[in-house]
């Protein structure tokens, strides 16, 4: 990991300890609620582990604190200011590839806004998420070939579509030059129990 990307997973790992310690919960606990395993849950809170975006969800719903509380540190203005560079990229590839989260809302419905760059040949698989979940992108270089539970639909520059985030979905780049798009993802009532009743 470079040196951001370890400040990243220490500052993550340090609020999922907190939010976990503050709810008395064990780490058995927590990774029950989340549906993963205990060692990851130690990787996670060491900031030892780059986990994915679909663990980090799963841990943040646990947590009924939504993704970007536990990339963001704690601000106590409601004007928050991400500057150019200073997003959280939480998913990189070997062909140039970014997932970069640039802003958020608190729980209990949460919004996450993404800076996404795919390199030509790079293709990012989402797991299904909570029940309820919207996503909407916009096309800003290149073309987005999106997979939406076996839809697909090619998008061109200017090009935006909606589609449901709770069912299987992924995003990849067939061309030969990067693709930008922007991503929103909705995300209702995080904390509320539905996480748990859609996994299972």
């Amino acid at each position: 990991m470079d040196e951001s990307t370890t400040a990243l997973s220490l500052a993550i790992g340090a609020r999922v300890k907190q939010e976990r310690q503050a709810r008395g919960w064990t780490l058995d606990h927590l990774a029950e609620a989340a549906g993963v395993s205990r060692r990851m849950i130690i990787n996670v809170e060491q900031g030892a582990a780059n986990p994915s975006v679909g663990t980090l969800l799963r841990i943040s719903d646990a947590l009924g604190v939504g993704l970007p509380a536990l990339v963001e540190s704690p601000r106590p203005k409601p004007i928050n200011v991400t500057r150019s560079g200073e997003g959280a990229t939480l998913w990189s590839s070997e062909r140039g590839g970014r997932g970069i989260l640039v802003a958020g809302t608190e729980s209990p419905d949460v919004v996450e806004l993404w800076d996404w760059t795919l390199g030509p040949g790079d293709h990012h698989a989402s797991e299904a998420h909570a029940s309820g979940t919207k996503e909407l992108l916009q096309v800003l270089q290149g073309s987005l070939t999106v997979d939406v539970d076996g839809q697909v639909s090619i998008l061109e520059v200017g090009d935006s579509m909606t589609f449901p985030g709770d069912i299987a979905h992924s995003y990849a780049n067939l061309g030969t030059g990067p693709t930008r798009f922007s991503l929103a993802v909705f995300e209702p009532g995080v904390g509320s129990g539905h996480a748990q009743e859609a996994g299972s």
